[in-house]
């Protein structure tokens, strides 16, 4: 993870924004393990660019956490996705797509939501899979 690499904010007004946005993305994270249509994943991912670009302290301590840095990172170190991270990720999104869908009367927002749900689908599955059972944290 070459996250030196990144600059970090220098304006503070931008860093305190992308704390805020980043520790929301992590509150919403978490809830996401508990309820299954709220993804975790891409909430992490969030979280970690807005840190990495404001705090190396919290980018590091999201990262090296033992209990949420398993859900992302091996797709940050190039490791791939998990089979079943994948089938579960484009599963739950594409039911609460469809909920979605039957619920919004708009035609153009149900054209926007599935073509969003198909590009989404589409570069999940281009990700590199993980082989492994689980990802694991670091000891």
């Amino acid at each position: 993870m070459a996250h030196r690499d990144i600059p970090q904010q220098r304006n503070a007004v931008v860093r305190y924004a992308l704390l805020t946005v980043g520790w929301l993305a992590v509150a919403l994270g978490v809830v996401g393990i508990f309820l299954p249509v709220l993804p975790t994943t891409p909430f992490m991912l969030l979280a970690a660019a807005c840190f990495v670009r404001s705090s190396e302290r919290f980018y590091v301590w999201l990262v090296e956490h033992p209990r949420l840095g398993p859900w992302f990172r091996d797709y940050l170190e190039g490791n791939g996705i998990p089979l079943k991270g994948k089938a579960y990720t484009i599963l739950t999104m594409w039911v609460s797509i469809g909920i979605s869908c039957w619920l919004v009367p708009l035609v153009w927002a149900r054209i926007a939501m599935l073509l969003s749900a198909a590009l989404v689908t589409l570069y999940i599955v281009k990700q590199k899979t993980l082989h492994t059972v689980e990802a694991k944290p670091r000891q």
